[in-house]
Protein backbone atom coordinates (compact mmCIF):
# COMPACT_ATOMS: atom_id res chain seq x y z
CA UNK A 1 0.00 0.00 0.00
CA UNK A 2 1.57 3.32 -1.09
CA UNK A 3 1.40 6.01 1.32
CA UNK A 4 -0.13 9.64 0.47
CA UNK A 5 1.23 11.86 2.92
CA UNK A 6 -0.77 15.27 3.14
CA UNK A 7 0.84 16.30 6.68
CA UNK A 8 3.45 18.73 5.58
CA UNK A 9 2.89 20.88 8.15
CA UNK A 10 3.85 18.30 10.99
CA UNK A 11 7.48 17.77 9.04
CA UNK A 12 8.78 17.11 5.57
CA UNK A 13 10.99 14.59 4.07
CA UNK A 14 14.62 15.79 3.76
CA UNK A 15 15.07 16.81 0.05
CA UNK A 16 17.70 14.63 -2.11
CA UNK A 17 19.97 17.83 -2.58
CA UNK A 18 20.16 18.65 1.04
CA UNK A 19 21.01 15.04 2.20
CA UNK A 20 23.48 15.03 -0.94
CA UNK A 21 25.07 18.50 0.64
CA UNK A 22 25.17 16.93 4.23
CA UNK A 23 26.75 13.40 3.56
CA UNK A 24 30.33 14.89 3.08
CA UNK A 25 30.01 16.40 6.35
CA UNK A 26 28.99 13.08 8.08
CA UNK A 27 32.20 10.93 7.11
CA UNK A 28 34.98 13.27 5.44
CA UNK A 29 34.98 16.47 6.75
CA UNK A 30 34.14 16.20 10.40
CA UNK A 31 36.47 18.80 11.88
CA UNK A 32 35.41 20.95 14.43
CA UNK A 33 34.72 24.47 13.01
CA UNK A 34 36.69 26.04 15.83
CA UNK A 35 39.90 24.24 15.16
CA UNK A 36 42.13 26.23 12.54
CA UNK A 37 43.31 23.30 10.70
CA UNK A 38 42.40 22.61 7.23
CA UNK A 39 39.34 20.09 8.40
CA UNK A 40 37.95 22.66 10.90
CA UNK A 41 38.41 25.56 8.33
CA UNK A 42 36.33 23.78 5.99
CA UNK A 43 33.70 22.78 8.09
CA UNK A 44 33.42 26.67 9.51
CA UNK A 45 33.29 27.91 5.87
CA UNK A 46 30.66 25.52 5.51
CA UNK A 47 28.75 27.24 8.75
CA UNK A 48 29.45 30.57 7.07
CA UNK A 49 27.50 29.36 3.56
CA UNK A 50 24.86 28.04 4.77
CA UNK A 51 24.23 30.91 6.82
CA UNK A 52 24.54 33.10 3.87
CA UNK A 53 21.55 31.11 2.12
CA UNK A 54 19.49 31.35 4.91
CA UNK A 55 20.28 35.40 5.61
CA UNK A 56 19.27 35.60 1.96
CA UNK A 57 16.05 33.66 2.05
CA UNK A 58 14.70 35.92 4.85
CA UNK A 59 16.45 39.55 3.33
CA UNK A 60 18.41 39.42 6.45
CA UNK A 61 22.17 39.83 7.63
CA UNK A 62 23.90 37.03 7.80
CA UNK A 63 25.48 38.21 11.04
CA UNK A 64 21.90 38.45 12.38
CA UNK A 65 21.41 34.62 11.92
CA UNK A 66 21.56 32.07 14.77
CA UNK A 67 21.52 28.49 14.60
CA UNK A 68 19.83 26.73 17.02
CA UNK A 69 18.29 23.01 17.29
CA UNK A 70 14.92 23.60 15.82
CA UNK A 71 11.95 25.88 16.10
CA UNK A 72 11.40 25.35 20.26
CA UNK A 73 14.68 26.46 20.90
CA UNK A 74 14.23 29.40 18.56
CA UNK A 75 11.08 30.27 20.76
CA UNK A 76 12.43 29.81 23.78
CA UNK A 77 15.81 31.92 23.39
CA UNK A 78 13.64 34.56 21.92
CA UNK A 79 11.34 35.43 24.59
CA UNK A 80 13.40 34.05 27.51
CA UNK A 81 16.10 35.70 26.07
CA UNK A 82 14.01 39.29 26.01
CA UNK A 83 12.39 38.63 28.95
CA UNK A 84 14.69 37.87 31.48
CA UNK A 85 18.11 39.96 30.06
CA UNK A 86 18.27 43.00 32.43
CA UNK A 87 15.04 42.01 34.38
CA UNK A 88 16.03 39.42 36.89
CA UNK A 89 13.64 41.16 39.33
CA UNK A 90 11.30 39.17 36.58
CA UNK A 91 9.84 42.75 36.38
CA UNK A 92 8.00 42.79 32.49
CA UNK A 93 5.11 41.92 30.67
CA UNK A 94 4.75 39.82 27.33
CA UNK A 95 2.13 39.89 24.84
CA UNK A 96 1.06 36.77 22.64
CA UNK A 97 -1.53 35.80 21.08
CA UNK A 98 -4.45 32.43 21.80
CA UNK A 99 -3.25 30.35 18.87
CA UNK A 100 0.16 29.96 19.02
CA UNK A 101 2.09 26.77 18.70
CA UNK A 102 3.14 25.13 21.87
CA UNK A 103 6.68 26.07 21.63
CA UNK A 104 5.39 29.74 22.62
CA UNK A 105 2.33 29.10 25.07
CA UNK A 106 5.02 27.04 26.89
CA UNK A 107 7.15 29.45 26.84
CA UNK A 108 4.45 32.08 28.40
CA UNK A 109 2.87 29.96 31.21
CA UNK A 110 6.57 29.20 31.69
CA UNK A 111 7.35 32.75 32.18
CA UNK A 112 3.98 33.58 33.97
CA UNK A 113 5.09 31.18 36.64
CA UNK A 114 8.46 33.00 37.37
CA UNK A 115 6.28 36.15 37.60
CA UNK A 116 6.51 37.98 34.46
CA UNK A 117 3.13 39.23 33.66
CA UNK A 118 1.49 37.87 29.63
CA UNK A 119 -1.31 38.87 27.77
CA UNK A 120 -2.84 36.58 25.76
CA UNK A 121 -5.10 38.73 22.92
CA UNK A 122 -7.50 36.79 20.83
CA UNK A 123 -8.30 36.07 17.03
CA UNK A 124 -11.44 36.10 15.26
CA UNK A 125 -13.76 33.52 13.48
CA UNK A 126 -10.88 33.43 10.52
CA UNK A 127 -8.15 33.07 13.01
CA UNK A 128 -6.99 36.60 12.34
CA UNK A 129 -5.01 38.85 15.45
CA UNK A 130 -6.45 42.12 15.04
CA UNK A 131 -3.58 44.49 15.82
CA UNK A 132 -5.85 47.20 17.51
CA UNK A 133 -6.14 44.10 20.44
CA UNK A 134 -2.28 44.30 20.37
CA UNK A 135 -2.16 47.82 20.47
CA UNK A 136 -5.00 47.55 23.66
CA UNK A 137 -2.84 44.63 25.65
CA UNK A 138 0.48 46.82 25.49
CA UNK A 139 1.72 48.41 28.87
CA UNK A 140 4.77 50.62 29.84
CA UNK A 141 6.60 47.48 31.03
CA UNK A 142 5.86 45.70 27.96
CA UNK A 143 9.17 44.01 26.62
CA UNK A 144 7.74 41.30 23.75
CA UNK A 145 5.35 41.36 21.38
CA UNK A 146 5.39 37.90 19.84
CA UNK A 147 2.48 36.62 17.03
CA UNK A 148 3.07 33.73 14.75
CA UNK A 149 3.72 34.47 11.03
CA UNK A 150 1.57 31.73 9.88
CA UNK A 151 -0.58 29.08 11.91
CA UNK A 152 0.46 25.68 11.80
CA UNK A 153 -3.35 24.17 12.16
CA UNK A 154 -5.26 26.10 9.77
CA UNK A 155 -2.79 28.18 7.58
CA UNK A 156 -4.01 31.92 8.26
CA UNK A 157 -1.28 34.26 7.54
CA UNK A 158 -0.94 37.23 10.35
CA UNK A 159 -1.19 40.59 9.59
CA UNK A 160 2.52 40.76 11.40
CA UNK A 161 3.88 43.99 9.69
CA UNK A 162 0.86 46.27 10.78
CA UNK A 163 1.31 44.28 14.35
CA UNK A 164 4.99 45.12 14.27
CA UNK A 165 3.74 49.05 13.54
CA UNK A 166 1.76 49.15 16.43
CA UNK A 167 4.37 48.07 19.01
CA UNK A 168 7.12 50.11 17.17
CA UNK A 169 5.19 53.51 17.86
CA UNK A 170 5.73 52.10 21.60
CA UNK A 171 9.04 51.23 21.41
CA UNK A 172 8.19 47.41 21.96
CA UNK A 173 10.37 44.67 20.17
CA UNK A 174 8.11 41.93 17.85
CA UNK A 175 9.31 38.56 17.64
CA UNK A 176 7.08 36.41 15.07
CA UNK A 177 7.38 32.12 15.04
CA UNK A 178 7.40 31.69 11.16
CA UNK A 179 8.26 27.78 11.25
CA UNK A 180 5.14 27.30 9.19
CA UNK A 181 5.14 29.86 6.37
CA UNK A 182 9.41 29.59 5.99
CA UNK A 183 9.21 28.56 2.28
CA UNK A 184 5.75 28.24 1.75
CA UNK A 185 4.95 32.46 1.15
CA UNK A 186 7.84 35.66 0.91
CA UNK A 187 8.98 36.17 4.05
CA UNK A 188 11.27 39.54 4.31
CA UNK A 189 12.28 40.05 7.73
CA UNK A 190 12.66 43.97 6.75
CA UNK A 191 9.25 44.07 4.75
CA UNK A 192 7.77 42.59 8.10
CA UNK A 193 10.00 44.84 10.38
CA UNK A 194 10.19 42.39 12.86
CA UNK A 195 13.00 42.08 15.53
CA UNK A 196 13.50 38.10 16.13
CA UNK A 197 11.90 35.19 13.91
CA UNK A 198 11.81 31.68 14.62
CA UNK A 199 12.66 28.98 11.68
CA UNK A 200 12.07 25.43 11.58
CA UNK A 201 14.57 23.05 9.63
CA UNK A 202 12.39 20.23 9.34
CA UNK A 203 9.28 22.38 8.02
CA UNK A 204 11.26 23.60 4.94
CA UNK A 205 12.65 19.54 3.50
CA UNK A 206 15.78 19.91 6.13
CA UNK A 207 16.35 17.14 8.67
CA UNK A 208 14.87 17.58 12.47
CA UNK A 209 17.20 18.93 14.94
CA UNK A 210 18.24 22.68 13.30
CA UNK A 211 16.71 25.67 13.40
CA UNK A 212 17.31 29.15 13.20
CA UNK A 213 16.51 32.63 15.35
CA UNK A 214 16.99 36.21 13.46
CA UNK A 215 18.33 37.84 15.84
CA UNK A 216 18.18 41.97 14.99
CA UNK A 217 21.53 43.74 15.44
CA UNK A 218 19.67 46.25 17.83
CA UNK A 219 18.28 43.46 19.99
CA UNK A 220 19.90 42.08 23.55
CA UNK A 221 19.14 38.33 24.59
CA UNK A 222 20.32 36.44 27.75
CA UNK A 223 21.39 33.11 26.09
CA UNK A 224 19.72 29.95 27.56
CA UNK A 225 22.93 28.03 27.67
CA UNK A 226 26.54 28.88 28.60
CA UNK A 227 29.50 28.36 27.82
CA UNK A 228 31.91 29.25 24.62
CA UNK A 229 31.24 32.25 22.36
CA UNK A 230 29.67 30.16 19.85
CA UNK A 231 27.07 32.22 17.45
CA UNK A 232 27.63 36.11 18.47
CA UNK A 233 27.80 33.82 22.16
CA UNK A 234 23.92 33.56 22.25
CA UNK A 235 23.92 29.93 21.49
CA UNK A 236 27.00 28.11 22.81
CA UNK A 237 28.29 24.27 21.70
CA UNK A 238 29.75 22.70 19.07
CA UNK A 239 27.74 23.73 15.74
CA UNK A 240 26.01 20.84 14.05
CA UNK A 241 27.56 21.18 10.26
CA UNK A 242 26.00 18.28 8.70
CA UNK A 243 22.73 19.81 10.18
CA UNK A 244 23.50 23.54 8.76
CA UNK A 245 25.18 22.70 5.97
CA UNK A 246 21.18 20.89 4.98
CA UNK A 247 19.64 23.60 6.08
CA UNK A 248 21.47 25.89 4.23
CA UNK A 249 20.73 24.08 1.49
CA UNK A 250 17.28 23.80 1.85
CA UNK A 251 17.03 27.87 2.02
CA UNK A 252 18.94 28.11 -1.40
CA UNK A 253 16.30 25.64 -2.46
CA UNK A 254 13.51 27.61 -1.23
CA UNK A 255 14.20 30.92 -2.45
CA UNK A 256 14.19 29.48 -5.90
CA UNK A 257 11.41 27.66 -5.63
CA UNK A 258 9.07 29.91 -3.94
CA UNK A 259 6.61 31.60 -6.52
CA UNK A 260 5.97 28.16 -8.51
CA UNK A 261 5.48 26.30 -5.37
CA UNK A 262 2.99 29.18 -4.40
CA UNK A 263 1.28 28.92 -7.08
CA UNK A 264 1.32 25.18 -7.74
CA UNK A 265 0.22 24.33 -3.82
CA UNK A 266 -2.67 26.85 -4.28
CA UNK A 267 -4.34 25.43 -6.86
CA UNK A 268 -3.75 21.79 -5.65
CA UNK A 269 -5.48 22.58 -2.07
CA UNK A 270 -8.30 24.30 -3.84
CA UNK A 271 -8.74 21.49 -6.12
CA UNK A 272 -8.62 19.20 -3.03
CA UNK A 273 -11.28 21.29 -1.35
CA UNK A 274 -13.84 21.79 -4.32
CA UNK A 275 -13.43 17.71 -4.98
CA UNK A 276 -14.06 17.05 -1.46
CA UNK A 277 -17.19 19.97 -1.16
CA UNK A 278 -18.22 18.64 -4.53
CA UNK A 279 -18.81 14.83 -3.22
CA UNK A 280 -19.78 15.64 0.74
CA UNK A 281 -21.79 18.98 -0.23
CA UNK A 282 -21.90 22.59 1.90
CA UNK A 283 -21.89 20.96 5.17
CA UNK A 284 -18.40 20.78 4.84
CA UNK A 285 -16.97 23.52 6.14
CA UNK A 286 -13.37 25.29 6.26
CA UNK A 287 -11.74 26.62 8.68
CA UNK A 288 -9.96 29.95 7.45
CA UNK A 289 -11.28 30.37 3.94
CA UNK A 290 -12.07 33.61 4.15
CA UNK A 291 -9.21 34.60 5.71
CA UNK A 292 -5.36 35.05 3.80
CA UNK A 293 -3.99 31.46 4.11
CA UNK A 294 -1.08 29.20 3.37
CA UNK A 295 -1.10 27.94 -0.13
CA UNK A 296 -0.63 24.48 1.30
CA UNK A 297 -3.57 24.30 4.24
CA UNK A 298 -6.18 22.95 3.90
CA UNK A 299 -8.35 22.58 7.59
CA UNK A 300 -12.00 20.93 7.03
CA UNK A 301 -15.04 20.01 8.99
CA UNK A 302 -16.71 16.55 8.10
CA UNK A 303 -20.04 16.61 9.06
CA UNK A 304 -21.44 14.11 11.35
CA UNK A 305 -18.20 11.95 11.64
CA UNK A 306 -14.94 12.26 14.29
CA UNK A 307 -12.02 13.31 11.91
CA UNK A 308 -9.77 10.66 14.16
CA UNK A 309 -12.28 7.87 13.31
CA UNK A 310 -12.36 9.27 9.56
CA UNK A 311 -8.56 8.91 8.95
CA UNK A 312 -8.23 5.33 11.09
CA UNK A 313 -10.49 3.99 7.86
CA UNK A 314 -7.60 5.63 5.13
CA UNK A 315 -4.42 3.83 6.61
CA UNK A 316 -2.96 4.92 2.94
CA UNK A 317 -3.51 8.65 3.55
CA UNK A 318 -1.41 10.22 6.31
CA UNK A 319 -2.87 13.38 7.43
CA UNK A 320 -4.14 14.72 11.11
CA UNK A 321 -6.61 16.07 12.97
CA UNK A 322 -4.89 19.27 13.87
CA UNK A 323 -1.15 20.20 14.92
CA UNK A 324 0.99 17.18 15.42
CA UNK A 325 1.73 17.58 19.16
CA UNK A 326 -2.25 17.28 19.83
CA UNK A 327 -3.35 15.52 17.21
CA UNK A 328 -4.24 12.33 18.26
CA UNK A 329 -7.01 14.00 21.14
CA UNK A 330 -10.31 14.55 21.31
CA UNK A 331 -10.89 18.10 22.54
CA UNK A 332 -10.97 21.11 20.29
CA UNK A 333 -7.98 22.18 19.85
CA UNK A 334 -6.39 26.19 21.89
CA UNK A 335 -6.74 27.69 17.71
CA UNK A 336 -9.93 26.01 17.06
CA UNK A 337 -11.44 27.20 20.51
CA UNK A 338 -10.04 30.41 20.05
CA UNK A 339 -11.66 31.05 16.38
CA UNK A 340 -15.29 30.13 17.91
CA UNK A 341 -15.28 26.75 16.22
CA UNK A 342 -18.10 24.70 17.95
CA UNK A 343 -17.38 21.47 19.80
CA UNK A 344 -19.60 19.50 17.29
CA UNK A 345 -18.10 21.50 14.66
CA UNK A 346 -14.28 20.63 15.80
CA UNK A 347 -15.03 16.64 16.30
CA UNK A 348 -14.69 16.54 12.36
CA UNK A 349 -11.64 18.35 11.51
CA UNK A 350 -8.96 17.04 9.35
CA UNK A 351 -5.95 19.08 8.33
CA UNK A 352 -4.44 18.31 4.83
CA UNK A 353 -1.21 20.19 4.55
CA UNK A 354 0.37 19.25 1.29
CA UNK A 355 4.32 19.66 -0.19
CA UNK A 356 6.77 19.97 -3.04
CA UNK A 357 6.55 16.30 -3.48
CA UNK A 358 2.72 16.43 -4.23
CA UNK A 359 0.77 15.45 -7.11
CA UNK A 360 -2.72 15.94 -8.70
CA UNK A 361 -3.28 12.46 -8.72
CA UNK A 362 -2.37 11.72 -4.82
CA UNK A 363 -4.86 14.80 -3.99
CA UNK A 364 -7.66 13.40 -5.73
CA UNK A 365 -6.56 9.82 -4.34
CA UNK A 366 -7.24 11.49 -0.98
CA UNK A 367 -10.22 13.07 -1.94
CA UNK A 368 -11.55 9.72 -2.86
CA UNK A 369 -10.19 8.10 0.45
CA UNK A 370 -11.67 10.52 2.70
CA UNK A 371 -14.96 10.58 1.01
CA UNK A 372 -15.52 6.63 0.93
CA UNK A 373 -15.23 6.58 4.55
CA UNK A 374 -17.07 9.76 5.35
CA UNK A 375 -19.90 8.19 3.59
CA UNK A 376 -19.21 4.71 5.10
CA UNK A 377 -19.84 6.86 8.66
CA UNK A 378 -22.70 8.40 8.41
Amino acid sequence: MRQIYLDYNATTPVAAEVATAMQPFLTEYYGNPSSSHALGRICHEAIEDARGHVAALLGADRDEIVFTSGGTESNNLALKGVLLHGFPSSDGHLVTSAIEHPAIAGVAEYLLQLGYAVTVVGCDSQGLVDPDDVRKAIRPDTRLVSIMHANNEVGTVQPVREIAAVCHERGVPVHTDAAQSIGKVRVNVDELDVDLLSLAGHKLYAPKGIGVLFVRQTVDLEPLLHGAGHERGLRPGTENVPHIVGLGTAARLAAAALEMQEERLTALRDRLCTTLRQAIGERLTVNAEAAPRLPNTLSVNFPSVAGSELLARVPELCASTGAACHSSGTAVSATLRAMGVTASVARGTVRLSLGWPTTAAEVDRAAALLTGAWEALV
